[in-house]
C-alpha cells in the first residue's frame, strides 16, 4: 500500500511512519518541514501545509490511502496567525477534497476523544466539525479518537512541567483533572491495522490507556522520574481561568482560557475500543511503567 501521513513528521506521525515502513508498505511523510524529521531515506517526505490546498493537491495524487494526523496542540494556545478551525477543520477539508479530486479512496482521520461540534473549547469543536467533514465525505473513511499520548517525542510530561515546579507547586482545581493516556506505541500499531483492514471502514474508534490518572498524579510522577518529589497546592479554577485570560497577551506564556477551560473536563471513557484491535487493557503500557517507575515483583524462589 502506498500511504500518504499528513503530520508524517510530527510526534505520532513519526511512529506511524516507521510502523507502516516495517510492515512493507511504502511511506511518504508530508509536512510543512520534512527535511527536519527524524526518518530513514527509505521513507519519503513530502512539502505541504495542509491548510493551503494548492501546496498539497499534487502530493495526495498516487497514493493508496491517507492518514490526517496534521494538528495543533490542546495544551497551548496556537501560534500567531493560526487557529484550531484553520488547521483542523480547513486541513480536513482541503485532505479530503484532494483525495476525492485525485482518486484517493482510503482516509483515516485523527480526531480527538470528546470532540464536538458544540464543545466547550476551540480545539474539541474544531475536532468535531473536522469529523463532520470526513462522515460526510464520499471517501472510505475511519475516525480515531485518542485520549492524550504520551511517549518519546510527546509533550504531555513536559508540559505538566512547565504547567508546575518541583517540590511545591500550585494546580488548577488542585490537579483533580483526569486523564486516562494511551503510550504511542500501544496507539500506532492500531492506526497500521485500520489501514490494512477493510473491516474498519466506517467506523469511529476510541482509545485510551489501562489507567486513569489526574493532573496531580501525572505531575508527582514527571518528577518522581528525575528523582524529586512534589506537594501540590489547589488554585480555584475561577483564579485560574481569570489569570490566564489575563496572561494571554503574553508571549512568554503559552496558555490562555481556551487551555483553562481544557482543564475542567475529564479526558477518559467507559468503553476501551483497543479490545477490537485484541489488546487486553492490562497490556498496555502505563505512564509509571513509560517513565521507569515500575519495579518489577522479584521472582518467587
Amino acid at each position: 500500500m502506498n500511504v500518504l501521513v499528513a503530520g508524517g513528521t510530527g510526534f505520532i506521525g513519526t511512529h506511524l511512519c516507521m510502523e507502516l515502513h516495517e510492515r512493507g508498505h511504502d511511506v511518504t511523510a508530508l509536512s510543512r518541514s520534512p527535511d527536519e524529521a527524524d526518518l530513514p531515506p527509505e521513507i519519503d517526505r513530502a512539502m505541504g501545509d495542509a491548510s493551503a490546498y494548492d501546496s498539497i493537491v499534487e502530493e495526495v495524487e498516487g497514493h493508496d490511502a491517507v492518514v490526517n494526523l496534521v494538528s495543533l496542540s490542546p495544551l497551548y494556545e496556537p501560534p500567531e496567525g493560526t487557529s484550531h478551525q484553520e488547521v483542523h477543520l480547513g486541513g480536513t477539508k482541503n485532505l479530503v477534497r484532494a483525495c476525492e479530486e485525485r482518486g484517493v479512496d482510503r482516509f483515516v482521520q485523527m480526531s480527538a476523544l470528546g470532540a464536538d461540534a458544540d464543545g466547550a473549547t476551540d480545539y474539541i469543536r474544531s475536532k468535531g466539525r473536522a469529523e463532520s467533514v470526513v462522515t460526510g465525505s464520499d471517501l472510505e473513511w475511519t475516525i480515531v479518537r485518542p485520549s492524550v499520548v504520551f511517549g518519546d517525542g510527546g509533550e504531555f510530561v513536559d508540559f505538566t512541567k512547565q504547567l508546575t515546579t518541583p517540590h511545591i507547586t500550585g494546580l488548577p482545581g488542585g490537579g483533580k483533572t483526569r486523564f486516562q493516556p494511551i503510550w504511542v506505541g500501544d496507539l500506532v500499531p492500531m492506526l497500521a491495522d485500520i489501514l490494512e483492514d477493510d473491516t474498519h471502514v466506517g467506523e469511529t474508534y476510541e482509545f485510551a490507556g489501562p489507567q486513569v490518572a489526574t493532573l496531580a498524579d501525572v505531575t508527582e510522577l514527571a518528577y518522581a522520574a528525575e528523582g524529586k518529589s512534589v506537594t501540590i497546592v489547589p488554585i480555584p479554577m475561577e483564579l485560574t481561568k481569570l489569570g490566564l485570560t489575563a496572561a494571554k497577551p503574553v508571549p512568554f506564556i503559552p496558555f490562555g482560557p481556551d487551555q483553562a477551560r481544557s482543564l475542567e473536563m475529564d479526558n477518559t471513557l467507559a468503553d476501551n475500543d483497543v479490545t477490537a484491535f485484541g489488546f487486553d487493557l492490562e497490556e498496555l503500557t502505563t505512564l509509571k511503567e513509560f517513565l521507569g517507575l515500575e519495579v518489577e515483583a522479584p521472582a518467587a524462589d
